[in-house]
């Protein structure tokens, strides 16, 4: 076999470098033979052009048909032009006849090394899509090298991402040169190269910071169930261990806040409450509204998933937070909707519900001042529940009898029909 010729040589490294296959790049070259051919003698020429795989070497033809009488001499040639040529020389047959490629090889190879640097370009666009296409969600390192209408354009390796303005941390400066870590939310292809979106604001970026601070997340022994943020101000993470030996808030906190702490200094400041993950609602709601301090919390409705926390006079700023962003956080960590009390506040609405429903035994007819005082004492101040009971069921109080009784249900009832 003769030795390969530079022309494959390059093909092949090609190939191995830009992962180009060999058979396209050809292709390619044979097609720039053809045009380069027809731009020499004119476009209506039928030319076919092969390069030999193993060396490399060009050949074009001319296909024409054989006539008797030649009307287009770029299509059809004669039968005896045919015969002299040493053709088949039938009417009706296609020959091929041979072309010297040099007097067009020149066009050809520029028309070659054109498509074939754009072939380079698409197949090294194409990788970078796919190399960075697998790191969305993945932080990466950069240096900010432009700022251009509130964006931010970082150098990261081969490539630039974006940093757009509803991406960032509001409260943070930049200058171009500055080292920044950001997390890959999204890669678009562009004519240009992959389009990849960076965020700062991503609860995404504060998943992937406590992956590298706590090796219990990495190894998968502690599970962040979910992560909930109003960048610059406070993130909620709740966090699940799947070793009961291992605390999650202790492990993600570290020794003196030393795993927590970075994680801090990279969201400059913001505020990170750790939560323990659990099944009962009440305990994850109460622990979610951290760090407030819960007094109790009642589930009102667990098919629409509303709950109301009590919470001490003195908790009450804390456990709403500034604009009521530790309430609204802790909604969206839980997924249940949550009004938050005081003690003060329950205890005024327990007052006026009282005075209500005292007023309204006070209109049944027919009932003495005692006996709505021994009704309201007892808790049966629901006029619907009172239309409901039974005499029997009232004859158990002290200072009822049953034509009390009877009295007490006949008046509720008239009070209901009204």
């Amino acid at each position: 076999m003769a030795e390969k010729g530079e022309l494959l040589l390059a093909l092949e490294q090609i190939e191995k470098d830009k992962k180009i296959r060999k058979e396209d790049i050809l292709a390619v070259i044979e097609n720039a033979l053809v045009s380069a051919y027809k731009k020499h003698v004119g476009k209506n020429v039928n030319v076919e052009a092969k390069v030999d795989p193993e060396s490399g070497e060009m050949a074009a033809s001319v296909v024409k048909t054989v006539v008797k009488d030649v009307a287009n001499a770029l299509l059809e040639i004669s039968v005896a032009e045919a015969k002299k040529l040493g053709l088949p020389h039938e009417p009706g047959s296609q020959v091929k006849i041979s072309l010297d490629t040099q007097d067009f090889s020149r066009i050809a190879a520029q028309t070659a090394k054109q498509v074939i640097v754009q072939k380079i370009r698409e197949s090294e666009r194409d990788a970078l899509y796919e190399e960075m296409s697998k790191k969305v969600g993945q932080i990466i390192n950069g240096v900010i090298y432009r700022i251009a209408n509130k964006n931010i354009i970082v150098d990261i390796g081969k490539t630039e991402g974006i940093l757009p303005a509803n991406e960032q941390i509001f409260k943070e400066k930049f200058v171009i040169g500055q080292h920044i870590r950001a997390v890959i939310t999204k890669v678009d292809r562009n004519a240009k190269g992959p389009a990849i979106v960076l965020s700062r604001a991503s609860g995404e970026l504060v998943k992937r910071l406590f992956e590298l601070e706590v090796p219990e997340i990495y190894e998968k022994i502690v599970e962040t169930v979910n992560i909930v943020r109003e960048p610059g101000m406070r993130t909620k993470v709740a966090v699940i261990s799947h070793n009961p030996k291992v605390d999650p808030v202790g492990a993600c906190v570290g020794i003196k806040g030393a795993r927590v702490k970075p994680i801090i200094d990279e969201l400059k400041g913001e505020r990170i409450d750790l939560i323990p993950f659990s099944e009962d609602p009440t305990k994850y709601i109460a622990a979610a509204l951290a760090p407030a301090k819960t007094l109790a919390v009642t589930v009102l409705s667990q098919e629409e998933k509303q709950a109301e926390v009590t919470v001490s006079d003195d908790m009450l700023s804390l456990a709403i937070g500034k604009s009521g962003h530790n309430v609204r956080l802790a909604a969206k960590l839980t997924g249940w909707h949550i009004d938050v009390k005081s003690e003060g506040q329950k205890k005024h609405e327990s007052e006026q519900k009282n005075e209500k429903e005292n007023v309204a035994l006070e209109k049944l007819e027919g009932l003495s001042e005692k006996t709505v005082a021994l009704l309201a004492q007892a808790g049966f101040t629901n006029i619907e529940k009172l239309a409901s009971l039974s005499a029997d069921d009232l004859t158990t109080l002290p200072g009822i009898g049953p034509k009390t009784a009877e009295k007490i249900i006949e008046s509720a009832q008239k009070a209901l029909a009204e």
